[in-house]
């Protein structure tokens, strides 16, 4: 990629931020529609969980390839792909006529959102190579986030209040379609000076543990028997996965880079991080308009004490991830998200405003400090060459945590309403579902602490050397091949 100047590359990341920003929006905007959705369509809980799991599963299903596949053959030409794909899709979820078709097309649209973010963070890394540019500019990207948490809401519940849960995804269309435009004109093109080749049965495999273990966690409340097979098929894919990847030159999931702390550490942060998020804003919206009976519009006020939080935190993690390294940040978030899961646990702190208010900004404040140092440990350290991959990793593993959130805080909650009216049943039944989101504020919070030291910063050096020399030595031996 060419060098370009200050503006240029300020261009670059507003233009990829827009590509986050809707598919952020579309996160957050469904989850207020969730229940108009319910009513309209006669959706179970199950069925909901599925409007947002069918979309997180294929995205995280299809990241990685995403990520290998722009390094290969050009990140500009797949982002923008991405970009078409993720309009189409939202304008079809928009003229769903029942649930099953409502899935279909959310999977489409995961389709294209699976060539955006991990695509257009790989664009910044080889945007931004100085360092701390880079994580100032990372930060940029967490803003956005805390934009969409602030803006979704609030959007979301004018639209599904005035026009209906439809219109929740025409919003996507035009700022889609001027990312597109930009793009064209104004995102240079980048891949990676070697090819990385494609790993068909690595895909497959991925796609059946993913499916498989999620397909599992939802449908557990209603038959456990049934789901044996899928939760077998699950672990029977995982042992696929640890045993043939490393057999691999070019594997999908390069299993060296979980040699290095920092990058397992962010791995499981970002896992444990998402899922408190996902389960989190699950339980809060059926609670703020089926327990409490509020509108779509008050609902999305009530996520406000959340989402300003992360909007002011998240460009200041991103400063002290470029001053001061990750450690901070970690910390921060991971007492923050663990006191406020707590909060609701312990003292039911949605039944009063004054906790609810709290543990929605405690939340918020972990949340903000929390992505920007996820995103930069992840590619930082790595050979540029696999940013791309290292990216998508990241990515990858947030889609999976949101999507295990969902399932698990989804599964727990349906076997303790049972039979009961969501009015009188939901608080204690949604007991289980805080400790569990508990447990991953405190996960966020050990592993901050334990992978962002002296230990584990040579830990990643030692890993970046060896995948460096595995490298230049696999170039040197297709050359010499070549030649002869």
């Amino acid at each position: 990629m060419p060098e370009l100047s200050h503006r240029r590359r300020m261009l670059v990341l507003a233009i990829c931020c827009m590509s986050l920003l809707i598919v952020s929006l579309d996160n957050t905007v469904l989850n207020v529609a969730l229940p108009a959705m319910q009513q309209d369509l006669h959706a179970s809980t199950a069925g909901l969980q599925w409007t947002i799991d069918a979309y997180t599963l294929v995205l995280a299903s299809l990241l990685m390839l995403a990520g290998s596949t722009a390094d290969r053959i050009g990140r500009k030409r797949v982002f923008m792909v991405g970009l078409v794909v993720f309009t189409i899709g939202s304008a079809l979820c928009s003229m769903a006529p029942n649930l099953d078709a409502l899935i279909a097309f959310r999977m489409v649209q995961a389709v294209g959102g699976s060539m955006l973010n991990p695509v257009a963070m790989s664009i910044i890394t080889n945007t931004f190579t100085d360092s701390r540019e880079r994580a100032r500019a990372i930060g940029v990207w967490g803003a956005v986030v805390g934009i969409s948490m602030a803006a979704g809401p609030l959007v979301g519940g004018l639209l599904v209040d005035s026009i209906g849960w439809r219109s929740i995804f025409w919003v996507n269309l035009p700022v889609g379609v001027a990312a597109l435009l930009l793009t064209l004109r104004y995102v240079p093109e980048s891949r990676a000076p070697k090819a990385r080749r494609t790993d068909p049965v690595g895909q497959v495999l991925v796609i059946v543990l993913f499916g498989s273990l999620t397909y599992a966690i939802i449908e557990a409340p209603n038959s456990l028997p049934e789901i044996v097979p899928y939760a077998l098929l699950a672990v029977l894919a995982l042992a696929g996965l640890l045993r043939y990847e490393p057999r691999r030159t070019e594997p999908l999931i390069d299993l060296r880079f979980f040699r290095s702390a920092p990058f397992s550490g962010a791995t499981v942060i970002a896992i444990s991080a998402f899922a408190a998020l996902g389960g989190f804003l699950f339980l809060s919206t059926l609670y703020l308009q089926n327990v409490r009976g509020l509108s779509a519009l008050h609902a999305g006020l009530w996520m406000l004490p959340m989402a300003v939080p992360t909007f002011l935190c998240a460009p200041l993690s991103g400063r002290l991830v470029g001053n001061r390294g990750p450690r901070i940040p970690l910390l921060i978030a991971g007492v923050a998200m663990t006191t406020s899961a707590a909060l609701f646990a312990l003292f039911d702190a949605e039944t009063s405003n004054t906790t609810l208010f709290l543990g929605y900004a405690l939340f918020g404040i972990g949340f903000g400090f929390v992505n920007a140092p996820i995103t930069n440990t992840a590619v930082s350290g790595m050979p540029r060459a696999q940013a791309g991959v290292a990216a998508a990793v990241a990515s990858t593993s947030r889609q999976l945590g949101q999507t295990l959130g969902v399932a698990v805080v989804g599964a727990v909650l349906a076997a303790g309403v049972g039979t009961s009216s969501y009015r009188n049943a939901f608080v204690s039944a949604a007991v289980p579902g805080w400790w569990i989101l508990t447990g991953c504020g405190l996960t966020v919070l050990l592993l901050g602490a334990l992978t962002t030291g002296p230990w584990a910063r040579r830990t990643a050096e030692r890993t970046a050397e060896r995948l460096e020399t595995a490298e230049v030595r696999q170039n040197t031996t297709l050359t010499s091949g070549s030649r002869s």
